[in-house]
C-alpha cells in the first residue's frame, strides 16, 4: 500500500503508546481511523486529540481478548467507513517474573491479550479484506522479544514469539492465494510507552494485581535479587527508547516498502542476540545427529 489517503485503518491498543503513535501517523496520511482500547477514559482523550487533526475518527471500546468485541469493532468500522484497508493488531500487556511462580490467571491474561488478541483480529478482519479484493495491509505488533529470549519477562516473550510465528504463517497462506493483503510483523526494541503500568487493566482476581509497577518490581527483586542487574539494565534502556510517534513513522515507511519484519533498533546488541539464537539452530543442523534427522523426516 503506497497511498493512504481516504483509506480506513483499524488500530487496537490505540489509546496510548505505540497504538496512538500509529493513529497519529494514519491521520497525517489522510486516513479514516478507528481506534480501539480497553480503557474508556484514555480512549476518549485519544479520540478528542486525534479529532484536532482528522475529520474521520471512530473510537470503539474493545477488549481484544474477547472475539465478540473484535467482531463488534469490525462491524462498527464497516457501518461507519464502509471498508478496512489497514489493520494494526497492536494491543499488548506484559509482566515480570519467573515462569514457575507466575499465577495461572496472569499467564491467561497476557496470553489472551498479546496472542489471542491478534488471533481474533486476523480471524475477523482477513475474510473482510479478502472479500474487498483491494490493496490492504496487516501489521501485527510483536517485539524484539519475539526474535530472542531474555530474562524475567517469559510470558511476554512467549506470546511475542507466537505473534512472529503466526505472522510468518499467515504471510505464506496469503501469498499462496495471491491475495492483495500484505503483512508485516512489528518487532520494536524499546519504545517509551505506558506498558510498565499495564497492571491497571489486569483481571480483578490476579494476585497482587492492585500493585503499581514500582511496588511489584520491589517485591519481585526481594524474592529474586539475582534479577536486579538485568532489571536495572532493562529500565535504563526503556527510558532511552524511541517515542511512539517515531514508531508510527517507522511502521508506515515499512508498509510503503512492503517490508515483512519491521525493526526499530538495528544496533549490534539486538543483532548479536538474534545471530546467537540463529547460529545455535544452524549448529544443531550441522551436528547431523539422528534426533535432528527424525524431526526433519517427520516434517
Amino acid at each position: 500500500m503506497k497511498d493512504f489517503k481516504d483509506k480506513v485503518a483499524v488500530i487496537t491498543g490505540a489509546a496510548s503508546g505505540i497504538g496512538l503513535g500509529i493513529a497519529k501517523k494514519a491521520v497525517k496520511e489522510g486516513m479514516k481511523v478507528t481506534i480501539a482500547d480497553i480503557e474508556e477514559e484514555a480512549l476518549t482523550k485519544a479520540e478528542n486529540k486525534l479529532k484536532e487533526s482528522g475529520d474521520y475518527i471512530l473510537a470503539v471500546l474493545t477488549d481484544v481478548s474477547k472475539p465478540d468485541n473484535i467482531e463488534r469493532l469490525a462491524q462498527k468500522t464497516l457501518d461507519t467507513f464502509g471498508k478496512v484497508h489497514l489493520l494494526c493488531n497492536n494491543a499488548g500487556v506484559g509482566t515480570a517474573g519467573v515462569l514457575w511462580e507466575t499465577p495461572l490467571v496472569e499467564w491467561e491474561w497476557v496470553m489472551n491479550v498479546n496472542l489471542w488478541g491478534v488471533i481474533h483480529g486476523i480471524r475477523t478482519f482477513v475474510p473482510i479484506m479478502l472479500e474487498q479484493d483491494e490493496n490492504c495491509h496487516i501489521v501485527n505488533t510483536a517485539s524484539i522479544a519475539g526474535l530472542v529470549s531474555s530474562g524475567y519477562e517469559g510470558i511476554y516473550t512467549i506470546t511475542k514469539h507466537g505473534v512472529v510465528a503466526l505472522s510468518e504463517q499467515l504471510s505464506r497462506e496469503l501469498s499462496a492465494l495471491d491475495s492483495k493483503i500484505k503483512l508485516s510483523v512489528f518487532c520494536p526494541g524499546f519504545v517509551k510507552t505506558n506498558i510498565l503500568n499495564c497492571r491497571r487493566n489486569c483481571p480483578e482476581d490476579m494476585p497482587d494485581g492492585d500493585l503499581d509497577f514500582d511496588t511489584a518490581l520491589e517485591k519481585f527483586l526481594k524474592d529474586h535479587p539475582e534479577a536486579k542487574e538485568f532489571m536495572t539494565m532493562f529500565l535504563n534502556m526503556f527510558e532511552a527508547g524511541i517515542s511512539p510517534e517515531k514508531a508510527g513513522d517507522i511502521i508506515f515507511d515499512a508498509i510503503k516498502d512492503e517490508a515483512f519484519y519491521i525493526l526499530t533498533d538495528t544496533g549490534l546488541m539486538f543483532k548479536n542476540l538474534v545471530k546467537e539464537r540463529m547460529n545455535g539452530i544452524i549448529d544443531a543442523f550441522k551436528q547431523n545427529k539422528p534426533y535432528g534427522r527424525k524431526i526433519i523426516e517427520a516434517i
